[in-house]
């Protein structure tokens, strides 16, 4: 039984927590966003209202609600709930875990529930001790991850469980949170005079990028500075406290925009400049160039994306597109950052503006996967190498006629053992691949005239 003492110790406890985790809730009726895995009738909501849960991941950027959830669920459920962080825990402590969910299940029958936040930061080895015990029910893991557990979290483990993913929470979302904090007297800043202009509630909407910590930190140190500044102390003032926009952009933090260079994060934003530059989309293409630089990203990971871009998306539409991702490559190789962001945004820009035909690269696909399944021809006779002596005993380049010696550069011949042919290449009609087009067409009439064959 708790004392006096400690009812008031845990008071002044939470009383020093920041707003955000005084704020968290305690009940799913009280939890904002998520809809997609938390709204009545889906199956999550369903297991944590029925206690019946098995093992979970909760992946999602930060400040989404995943590690609130999980307490959410140690208010909702009988079992003994255990949370931990997987960056400061190691593998006696992760056995010690285990032997008392062995021990609890055996004398009273009470199920284990083990929360690791930042599950990513376990090493293999260390989430492989969790394996068997997860899969006998001797302890239910609920793991959260800022990053993608398909490629940060033992793949065995995953198998064991069901993975929902958190999405940021919507500008909605956030001015909801924003008001259950002005509004709470208990928990939250609703003893304290406090109007907020719709200016500075929608630029806190927008500018926390869906993450509710940031959103309602920037208005604790917003409108505790104003208190301290004017009475000198926290409690106390009766003056109404003015959160206008002013305020809120001093009191917001800058996000981070570090890359994280091995994360999902990482790909998905080389995914959406290469899908952008696909697109024709020269904004979203410049966007999206500058979250990778502005983020740390190496110049040559972007280089890249940008020339594979160039030679699968533009190809023979515009040529020269290629030409420039490959000099965007060297120069920016030459000058590195900040200049190089010229040469790289100068390149996706072109890539973004120039017609698109993915023909070529269709063409090198459909041929590499005849020859990967085994259609591989014998190189024709006149087709074979004959620079080197006593080639034409053996018939080496015996019949190979020079198209350079014939009028416009042409000879009707075989290149293809005639039951191998098939037709790969197949230009568009677009920008300069139109002309090989006409070109092609041109020598397909010259081949369908009578008696002429290759």
């Amino acid at each position: 039984m708790k004392s006096l003492f400690d009812h008031v110790r845990e008071k002044k406890m939470k009383d020093e927590q920041p707003l955000a985790a005084r704020m968290r809730p305690r009940t799913l009726d009280e939890y904002i966003g998520q809809e997609h895995i938390l709204a009545p009738g889906r199956l999550l909501r369903r297991a944590i209202q029925a206690d019946q849960m098995s093992s979970l991941i909760f992946y999602g950027p930060p400040g989404t609600g995943k590690t609130t959830l999980a307490y959410v669920i140690a208010k909702q459920t009988a079992a003994e709930f255990i949370p931990a962080n997987a960056a400061t825990i190691g593998v006696s402590q992760i056995r010690t875990f285990i032997q008392s969910a062995k021990d609890r299940l055996a004398t009273d029958g009470r199920r284990t529930v083990l929360f690791l936040d930042e599950i990513h930061r376990f090493s293999r080895s260390q989430q492989d001790v969790l394996l068997d015990d997860v899969e006998n029910g001797t302890i239910i893991l609920i793991g959260a991850t800022t990053e993608n557990p398909f490629f940060s979290v033992n793949s065995a483990l995953v198998s064991r469980s069901t993975v929902f993913e958190f999405e940021y929470l919507s500008q909605e979302h956030i001015r909801r949170v924003v008001q259950m904090a002005l509004e709470d007297q208990e928990r939250g800043l609703g003893r304290y005079p406090i109007r907020i202009t719709e200016e500075a509630m929608d630029y806190l909407a927008v500018m926390s990028d869906g993450d509710a910590r940031r959103a309602l930190t920037a208005l604790e140190i917003g409108v505790l500075s104003q208190i301290r500044q004017r009475e000198g102390q926290v409690e106390g003032t009766k003056e109404e406290i003015v959160f206008d926009r002013e305020l809120a952009v001093e009191s917001i933090q800058q996000k981070s925009l570090v890359a994280d260079k091995s994360g999902d994060n990482h790909y998905d934003l080389a995914s959406a400049l290469q899908k952008s530059m696909r697109g024709s989309d020269p904004d979203a293409t410049v966007y999206w160039l500058a979250r990778l630089i502005v983020g740390g990203e190496d110049p040559r990971f972007i280089a890249r994306r940008i020339a594979v871009c160039a030679a699968e998306d533009v190809g023979n539409a515009d040529p020269m597109a290629t030409v420039l991702a490959a000099a965007a490559m060297q120069i920016s190789e030459l000058v590195g950052f900040p200049e190089a962001q010229l040469p790289l945004a100068q390149a996706a820009v072109y890539i973004a503006c120039a017609p698109k035909s993915n023909r070529s690269a269709q063409a090198i696909w459909s041929a590499s996967q005849d020859v990967s399944q085994g259609r591989t021809a014998p190189v024709p006779d006149h087709l074979r190498d004959a620079h080197y002596k006593s080639a034409k005993k053996l018939g080496r380049g015996q019949g190979y006629q020079y198209p350079h010696s014939f009028p416009g550069g042409y000879v009707p011949q075989a290149y293809m053992p005639e039951e191998f042919r098939k037709s790969y290449y197949q230009p568009s009609g677009r920008g300069a691949e139109k002309k090989m087009k006409e070109y092609l067409e041109q020598l397909k009439r010259m081949l369908d005239k009578p008696g002429i064959k290759p």
